[in-house]
């Protein structure tokens, strides 16, 4: 092969650029871990998990009230897409019906961060908070939450 002039490639060249890119709409950490509320309906928090059935994965999203730690709204879907996290969050809207601003807090995934997310806070006068990225102790409630879940339903 070297008499050809061919040669194995060992690796690859990285080519340049911007890597690791922010994402396009993210909060403020409004919430800053401060998890016990005086009253219902002043701050939910929200997270996907996944669970393994028999027919494939299923995507559960889901938003807890802080003060109560209940689930006030949910929602599953064979894919893991914004309309999973916005029909979670439209149930919690539609079943507690808050008079004054709630606060939403979630960590920075794509569901997220799309445009979506951020028009229907706004429109249902919710306040947006995220968590800061990589850091899975700011949303600490919605991630306890699913190790409990999925033990459930076995």
């Amino acid at each position: 092969m070297r008499s050809r002039g061919w040669r194995a490639q060992v690796g690859y060249r990285r080519r340049p650029g911007f890597y690791g890119g922010a994402p396009h709409n993210v909060a403020a950490t409004i919430l800053d871990r401060q998890f016990d509320v005086a009253a219902p309906n002043i701050a939910w928090v929200t997270d996907i998990t996944y669970i393994r059935t028999y027919e494939g994965w299923l995507y559960l999203a889901v938003v807890v009230d802080l003060f109560s730690r209940q689930v006030v709204g949910w929602s599953m879907d064979s894919r893991m897409s914004k309309d999973l996290v916005l029909q979670a969050l439209l149930a919690a809207v539609w079943r507690r019906k808050p008079k004054q601003s709630v606060m939403v807090h979630s960590d920075q995934g794509s569901q997220f961060t799309s445009y979506e997310w951020a028009a229907f806070l706004a429109t249902h006068n919710l306040q947006p908070s995220m968590s800061r990225r990589g850091n899975c102790h700011d949303n600490a409630v919605a991630e306890s939450f699913f190790p409990i879940a999925q033990t459930r339903t076995h």
